[in-house]
């Protein structure tokens, strides 16, 4: 996509953001959290403002056939008045002429529309070789972002859960598919949503002129916590998506304290505690630069600067707070979440009861204490001074 296209139309449907945001905001308020709001009618994004030409038009047409019919239909009653013609009415065949136009005035317009619908779709569905390459696994109910072209010093590619960082001004790539039911994975403000499929990837583009902060949903109905199936897409200019890049390229999990509470947690992490039957997160997560390799849950190398937590349920400074009735029971706080418990108590997994085992409060104190150590360098906070689009309050910065 050139540079002259990603701009074209930007002033002539620069009237049309207003409506176009609250149509979108009000589509999509039963998927997201009230401070930020959605837009279908971002023009910030290269592939919105495609959709927007070819829905000029699509409108447009729409717009004169609705006034074309009510004009027929008003002058024929208006004129056939039963009140106006006492006599029979006249019978007769037909009119092939105006059957002939009924017929291919509609087929034309189908036309029409399928010509633009195809070229949209020949503009915004190859994915250019420059563009910027990211996995996204979706499952139940938590988001993976891997960067298939970074791989990380301590072995594996970089990635991060349930925060998308992505460069603006440029194509973005993403693969999308799923590791066990159908999900939809949708930011509408970067561009259109795709279903992500078990077994299957699907590749198109998304992108953004502006940096910030957007919101992102799971689109399909995929059980309990579907609704809760969140996650945030931090867009960042090239040059510190670059230097956030490289901080993850190069990261490598801290070495705690010997004593501290992060040296405790990370023991915990990655041994659990087998005589009260404590899985270890381990088994299920991955930390870049340790031994925990696990691929059932999200990744959590970059854990500490994250500002999210359950996938997007909890933000900032409830995440904080949320973080230890998270991993002493997430079934509870967030229904049909498949991570174990850790007070002791039974929890559903996958139609099946099981006991879960148990920490001492102050053990899973030390686990939260280590999983908030995984920073990043100060310089790569992905999250520092980046607008939030769409936040409630005006000038919103993270």
């Amino acid at each position: 996509m050139n540079t002259t296209h990603r701009h074209s139309g930007t002033r002539r449907t620069r009237w049309a953001l207003p409506s176009l945001a609250l149509f979108g905001a009000a589509l999509l308020t039963g998927c997201q959290q009230a401070q930020q709001s959605l837009s279908i009618g971002d023009m910030a994004s290269a592939f919105n403002r495609e959709i927007w030409v070819m829905s000029i038009w699509a409108i447009a047409l729409s717009v004169i056939i609705f006034i074309g019919v009510s004009f027929a239909l008003f002058y024929t009653v208006q004129k056939f008045r039963e009140d106006k013609h006492d006599a029979p009415p006249a019978q007769f065949h037909g009119n092939n002429k105006l059957e002939v136009w009924l017929v291919a005035v509609p087929v034309v317009i189908v036309i029409f529309l399928s010509v633009l619908t195809v070229r949209s779709m020949a503009i915004l569905n190859p994915t250019p070789d420059q563009a910027t390459k990211i996995d996204v696994l979706a499952k139940q109910f938590w988001w993976n972002f891997t960067y298939p072209e970074t791989t990380a010093d301590a072995g594996g590619k970089v990635a991060n859960g349930n925060e998308l960082l992505m460069p603006t001004k440029q194509p973005v790539a993403l693969t999308v598919t799923s590791g066990d039911v159908i999900h939809g994975f949708w930011a509408p403000n970067i561009g259109g949503q795709r279903a992500a499929m078990p077994a299957v990837q699907k590749t198109w583009q998304v992108d953004t002129d502006r940096a910030g902060v957007y919101q992102g949903n799971c689109s399909q109905l995929c059980g309990a916590s579907h609704a809760n199936m969140r996650y945030k897409v931090v867009a960042l200019e090239q040059e510190r998506y670059n230097t956030v890049l490289a901080a993850m390229k190069a990261y490598r999990a801290p070495e705690p304290a010997a004593g501290s509470a992060e040296a405790r947690g990370l023991q915990l992490f990655l041994q659990g505690k087998p005589e009260t039957g404590a899985a270890s997160c381990a088994g299920c997560h991955r930390v870049q630069g340790t031994s925990a390799a696990g691929q059932v849950g999200p990744d959590l190398s970059f854990f500490g600067t994250r500002r999210t937590l359950g996938a997007g349920m909890w933000e900032g400074e409830k995440a904080q707070e949320m973080l230890i009735p998270w991993l002493k029971h997430a079934p509870r706080v967030k229904p049909g979440a498949l991570m174990p418990t850790y007070d002791g108590s039974k929890y559903m997994s996958k139609g099946k009861l099981l006991k879960g085992g148990t920490l001492t409060d102050a053990e899973i104190s030390d686990i939260a204490a280590y999983l908030r150590s995984l920073k990043l360098p100060e310089e790569a906070d992905y999250w520092r001074d980046v607008p939030v689009i769409g936040a409630a309050s005006t000038g919103g910065t993270q």
